[in-house]
């Protein structure tokens, strides 16, 4: 019997483009069948902001993962409550800054996510 895949939202802003994120979803399919959507929230150049999309999707799909994109509310849990869909998504990963340099994690992003959705949010710390 086949293994289900999961669907997995990918919540990440400057830190799209990191290695630690790409590392842990690499390590996220390797565990299992994976679909990601990669979320990024935020304000600002809409060029911008699609470009950084662009090449992150471009970057995690030449790792090998099965990835789509799509921007978000400049509030990441805007975004997030937006995005989610129960029936869709199966998991949570949220890519931050290390604490003390994350405005996401002096705002409690990852307990406000989980109790909005419902579902443990897996958390991803980038420098980048």
């Amino acid at each position: 019997m086949a293994e289900v895949t999961r669907h997995v939202l990918v919540v990440a802003g400057r830190t799209a483009l990191s290695d630690a994120l790409r590392g842990a979803l690499l390590a996220r399919a390797a565990a299992g069948p994976a679909e990601f959507t990669l979320l990024l929230p935020g304000d600002g150049d809409a060029c911008e902001r699609a470009r950084r999309l662009v090449d992150a999707v471009e970057r995690l799909r030449g790792a090998g993962l099965d990835v789509a994109g799509q921007l978000g509310d400049a509030d990441p849990l805007v975004a997030v409550t937006q995005a989610w869909d129960p029936g869709e998504f199966d998991e949570i990963v949220l890519a931050t800054h290390p604490p003390g340099r994350s405005r996401w994690l002096a705002r409690d992003l990852p307990g406000r996510i989980e109790r909005a959705t419902g579902v443990a949010v897996r958390r991803v710390v980038a420098e980048g």
